[in-house]
């Protein structure tokens, strides 16, 4: 049979192995906390449920929601608030979410009164722990649509292989577009560029513009030419706008001279010839 040594010994070993194990940290819970729009009721957000605020409203009204800042982990988070526009208030800039629970902070979105009707983008920002959720924001002012688009500034530069089309883009409605572009050149001798541009912004928000180029590999290297940009979007009316194009400046005032000293030459020749005519005439 084991000794009472024995039995000490094992009670030691045993007490100092669950003191170990009690002193030991606990796993790090690295469960994330979420932002989205709150959803209807009392139950927690789902895959189900929206992922981004839309709102919308006339100007001068106030639109109220809720963002639910959900905290699945075993310790409490601390969560920094902000909108991205002027027009978001939020009741609470930091909230404390309790382990295992969510959060429900209201906001509100003011439009202002004389707001032109379309649509108008911002977002909601969380922060905390390192993370960084942005929930974005669609506000959606009522009212009769304008769309307006306008095509500015075109011009090219550069020649021959290296010849690059500039341009502007500009949205002048109160609706988000998706603008279609043409490019089109015509020199004298017949068309020599037709196609579709490539880097059309696949949005347009209202007010906004962008600048874009277009590289033209296969531009005429003497053949002067008009360049037409053509934009279309969904209700809004065609827009174009064009600008001219001479690959070498000097070639035509060059020629044009070098005709103008022939004839002069020719002139003068044909003038001596018959002063020489007359002269002889007059001998006889």
């Amino acid at each position: 049979m084991p000794s009472r040594t024995t039995f000490r010994t094992r009670a030691v070993v045993l007490a100092t192995a669950l003191c170990a194990l009690s002193a030991a940290p606990a796993a790090a819970d690295t469960r994330p906390w979420t932002a989205a729009p709150a959803p209807g009721g009392t139950r927690g957000p789902g895959a189900e449920d929206r992922s981004s605020f839309f709102l919308e409203g006339g100007p001068g009204t106030v639109i109220e929601d809720r963002l639910t800042v959900v905290n699945p982990g075993d310790r409490a988070r601390t969560v920094a608030l902000r909108g991205t526009g002027p027009w978001i208030a939020l009741a609470e800039r930091r909230v404390k979410v309790p382990p295992r629970t969510r959060a429900d902070v209201p906001l509100t979105v003011t439009v202002p009164a004389g707001t032109a009707p379309g649509d108008h983008h911002a977002a909601v920002v969380a922060t905390g722990d390192g993370r960084r959720v942005r929930v974005p924001m669609a506000v959606r002012v009522s009212g009769s649509a304008l769309p307006a688009l306008t095509v500015e500034h075109v011009r090219v530069s550069g020649t021959g292989g290296s010849a690059v089309i500039r341009y502007a883009l500009v949205n002048r409605g109160n609706t988000t577009l998706a603008p279609r572009l043409t490019i089109r050149a015509k020199g004298h001798f017949g068309e020599v560029l037709n196609r579709v541009a490539r880097d059309a912004p696949a949005a347009l928000a209202p007010g906004g513009s962008v600048r874009l180029a277009e590289k033209w590999p296969g531009a005429p290297r003497l053949d002067p030419v008009e360049v037409r940009i053509t934009a279309q979007a969904p209700g809004a009316a065609p827009a174009t706008a064009s600008g001219s194009y001479t690959p070498l400046p000097w070639l035509v005032p060059t020629v044009l001279a070098g005709l103008g000293l022939a004839g002069a030459g020719a002139a003068g020749r044909l003038l001596v010839r018959r002063r020489g005519r007359r002269g002889a005439g007059a001998t006889a």
